[in-house]
Formats: C-alpha cells, sequence, structure tokens
C-alpha cells in the first residue's frame, strides 16, 4: 500500500520548491507529479496532425516521493504516514503523530 496517493495534498520537503503545498495529479513508481510545483519549461515543435502549436510549454516535472510528506490539516504542517493493519485485514493510512486515520 502506497503512503501518497492521487488526489492527496503534499508539502514538498527538499528541493528549491521546499515548503509548497499541492495536491498528487499523479504516482508513478518512486515519483510524484503535485499541481504548481518542479514547473519546468519545456521547448516544444509545433504538431500539425496533432493540433498542437510550437513553442515553449509550462508543466509540472515529477519529484521523488521521499522528497513529499503528507499534509495534515489538523496541525498544519507535513506528517509522516504509517500503514495500521485492522483486524479484518484491510490496511488504513494513518498519522505517525496522532494515530488518526487519513481517510476519514
Amino acid at each position: 500500500m502506497n503512503r501518497i496517493k492521487k488526489g492527496d495534498q503534499v508539502v514538498v520537503t527538499a528541493g528549491k520548491d521546499k515548503g509548497k503545498k499541492g495536491d498528487v495529479v499523479r504516482v508513478a513508481g518512486d515519483k510524484v507529479v503535485v499541481s504548481n510545483v518542479n514547473i519546468i519549461k519545456r521547448h516544444t515543435k509545433p504538431n500539425p496532425q496533432l493540433g498542437q502549436p510550437g513553442g515553449v510549454i509550462e508543466r509540472e516535472a515529477p519529484i521523488h516521493i521521499s522528497n513529499v510528506m503528507l499534509f495534515n490539516p489538523a496541525t498544519g504542517k507535513g506528517e509522516r504516514v504509517g500503514i495500521k493493519v485492522l483486524e479484518d485485514g484491510r490496511k488504513l493510512r494513518v498519522f505517525r503523530s496522532s494515530g488518526e486515520a487519513v481517510d476519514a
């Protein structure tokens, strides 16, 4: 079970965008794409078959999953996440500091 999922609000803990908050757009292995974080400029050629104009396009680049923490709205900070296994075998993500469920 991943500690960070699509749609989670995270805080960047390292790199040029340290301290920024955003929502996870995509998770791919050990990398995550966070909205409005790690913006890069990509110079693209026009592609008339796809109707794509050329020019400089700004988009989000992936960040390593170790450089983001899940945002806890109760404390207003990024916090570590643990996995708790319930009696019926289901797994639940919980904040390590308080033990409260992430998804609840």
